[in-house]
């Protein structure tokens, strides 16, 4: 028996392979898929929160008082400028008007007489009529003359009370429920609405920036390193993630940075025909500002790290050398990288499942499809 261990112990070592003849642990380079990185024009894009404000918004309070007789429109739908909303009960704003109108013909007679009075005093001027008489008679038209403009004045505002007692929507828009039933005793010019109009189409998006990097921005515009020749873009995501699909307009920017929270302000329009959009929303929007140099660092073949740096792979000597870079935001599902990279480089975007910085690999071009698969490169 021992005998027969000892020839099976000869064997093994006769028949084994030459040490030499295998890589560390027993693997060869490991074979890696790579896509080669050049520069390129990228959208310098940032994503800044804002939220929806009424294009116009207007809160409808009465104008005399009285009680409410009648709630004319529909509430919750559309209603143009001048349509009637509310009337108030115009009884006694009507016998103003009659009573007004009273006080102008009792000063249209008055006015009347005291100009016949001074016709005739001017033809008897001549007789037994003194200088003062005269002028006591040219008096007596301008005192009548101003009772006639009191009185027309009386008529006019009392014909605006009366035409007030009908309540109408001073813009188009989108009008609230009620606040008040008919009943309802209301007051001119009441804290309390008794409805809101609102106007949807267009609508305002208010944006908030840190004015930091607001700073930060210029500074690169001004050093060149951001491309402005294009006008600004501004594209609106929905609360569910969606892209809104009509660009916005940037309407105006704060002169000033808050002083409590160092930002500045930006108000975007946005067409709203479908109504989509509401006061009141929470939204983010993509501001594009123009264009940059950068590489396009596909989101599969990079990782972050607990630190929260972007890490990915480039092929260097041979070997696989792990990137620490700082991205510079979201284009086509891949990262914006300005630096740590050298056009014509190697990036690893397939095989990196137990890739170590320092590994030797094989590299083989592939091709990454719209879906982010990877293909063999075409020779």
């Amino acid at each position: 028996m021992p005998r027969f261990l000892a020839i099976v112990s000869l064997c093994a070592l006769i028949f084994a392979p030459p040490v030499s003849a295998q890589a560390p642990g027993g693997q060869g380079p490991k074979p890696v898929g790579v896509i080669t990185l050049e520069k390129q024009a990228v959208p310098f894009t940032l994503t800044v929160p804002g939220r929806a404000v009424a294009f116009q918004e207007s809160l409808i309070r009465p104008q005399v008082s009285g009680i409410i007789e009648d709630v004319v429109y529909d509430e919750g739908a559309d209603i143009s400028t001048g349509d009637i909303m509310f009337r108030i009960n115009d009884d006694t704003y009507a016998a103003d008007v009659r009573a007004a109108e009273a006080m102008v013909a009792r000063a249209e007679s008055a006015l009347q007489a005291a100009r016949n009075t001074l016709s005739r005093t001017e033809q008897l001027r001549e007789l037994a009529t003194s200088e003062a008489q005269l002028e006591d008679a040219r008096v007596g038209v301008l005192s009548a003359e101003a009772e006639l403009d009191s009185a027309l004045a009386t008529l006019e505002l009392a014909r605006l009370d009366l035409e007030r007692t009908e309540i109408t929507s001073p813009i188009d828009g989108e009008a609230s429920v009620a606040a008040v039933s008919v009943g309802a005793v209301v007051t001119a010019r009441q804290a309390e609405a008794l409805a809101t109009v609102t106007r949807l189409d267009p609508i305002y998006v208010d944006l908030v920036e840190s004015s930091a990097r607001v700073v930060r921005i210029q500074d690169l515009i001004r050093n060149g390193a951001i491309n402005t020749d294009e006008a600004y873009r501004f594209d609106l995501i929905l609360e569910t993630g969606d892209t809104y699909d009509q660009p916005g307009k940037l309407v105006s920017q704060s002169a000033g940075v808050s002083t409590t929270t160092g930002t500045a302000e930006f108000r975007v329009r946005f067409p709203n025909p479908e109504h989509i959009l509401r006061p009141g929303q929470f939204l983010r929007v993509d501001v594009t500002l123009g264009t940059r140099q950068a590489f396009l660092v596909p989101q599969r073949a990079a990782r972050r790290n607990a630190e929260g740096v972007l890490t990915f792979y480039l092929v260097r000597d041979g070997k696989a050398e792990q990137i620490r870079a700082e991205s510079l935001g979201v284009y086509d599902n891949a990262w914006i990288v300005a630096e740590g990279i050298e056009p014509g480089e190697r990036l690893v975007v397939d095989g990196l499942t137990g890739l170590r910085s320092g590994a030797e690999v094989a590299p083989q071009p592939v091709t990454l499809t719209k879906d982010g698969v990877t293909v063999p490169a075409e020779e």
